[in-house]
């Protein structure tokens, strides 16, 4: 239940108390029993075993979560009280799960990504809106992924690639549902463009296209879901 990290600590990222660059583990500081870590640009969010939230790194836009906009190189309780099941780091955001099935975001919010129905960055966690329950969240560059318990995904943030997957290059700061029908079971999301798995076992991609992330043999960008090809 330890935790070590390596390699840059330009904002104290790797939470030993330095800024040191380290090319071997070093041990994450405070003492806690861990049950899962996210690193994100350049900060780092771990649960501990008891579903508390402690968050490390640069912190100018609140992504830490603690009320401030201070950089810290130790571990700092995230705040609001909640009980976590799982959190993840975006480039200069991050999102939660409770473990009642609620999402909360915080830090950067330029583009909405933090689902509130706002563009204010927020220093503590605020509620993702829509009233879901949530199975799992990912976040992107400077957008958002959830998949209900219901098996729908839905998106928010920035949309200039088609990366929400509503058939629109429009950003949203609430949520959109992902077009085309599909129940799904998993899903990521890559700095502009998303992934997904249906329930049947289908994979889908759309978003931004310009190396072929998408899969679908085409560079062309996608504003809804495309079936990745099958290997030859």
């Amino acid at each position: 239940g330890d935790a070590y990290a390596w390699g840059s600590n330009s904002s104290g990222e790797l939470g030993d108390g330095t800024y040191s660059q380290r090319t071997t583990p070093v041990l994450v500081g405070g003492g806690h029993t861990w049950a899962s870590i996210s690193a994100g640009d350049d900060h780092t969010v771990g649960i501990t075993t008891s579903g508390d939230a402690y968050a490390w790194g640069y912190n100018h836009y609140g992504q830490l979560g603690d009320g401030t906009t201070t950089t810290r190189t130790t571990p700092v309780l995230v705040g609001g009280g909640h009980t976590w099941a799982s959190i993840e780091t975006g480039d200069e955001h991050t999102v939660g799960i409770t473990t009642s099935g609620d999402a909360y975001a915080w830090g950067y919010n330029g583009h909405g990504q933090l689902g509130d129905g706002t563009t204010t960055d927020r220093t503590t966690p605020v509620l993702v809106s829509g009233g879901h329950t949530w199975a799992s969240i990912e976040t992107g560059h400077d957008h958002t992924v959830g998949l209900t318990t219901s098996e729908a995904v839905y998106a928010w943030g920035y949309n200039g690639d088609g990366q929400l997957g509503d058939g629109t290059t429009t950003t949203r700061t609430t949520l959109t549902l992902v077009n085309g029908g599909h129940t799904w079971t998993w899903i990521s999301a890559g700095e502009k463009y998303t992934v997904g798995i249906t329930t049947g076992g289908a994979a889908y991609a759309w978003g931004r296209n310009a190396s072929g992330q998408l899969g679908d043999d085409s560079t062309t960008r996608r504003t809804t879901p495309v079936l990745v090809s099958p290997r030859p």
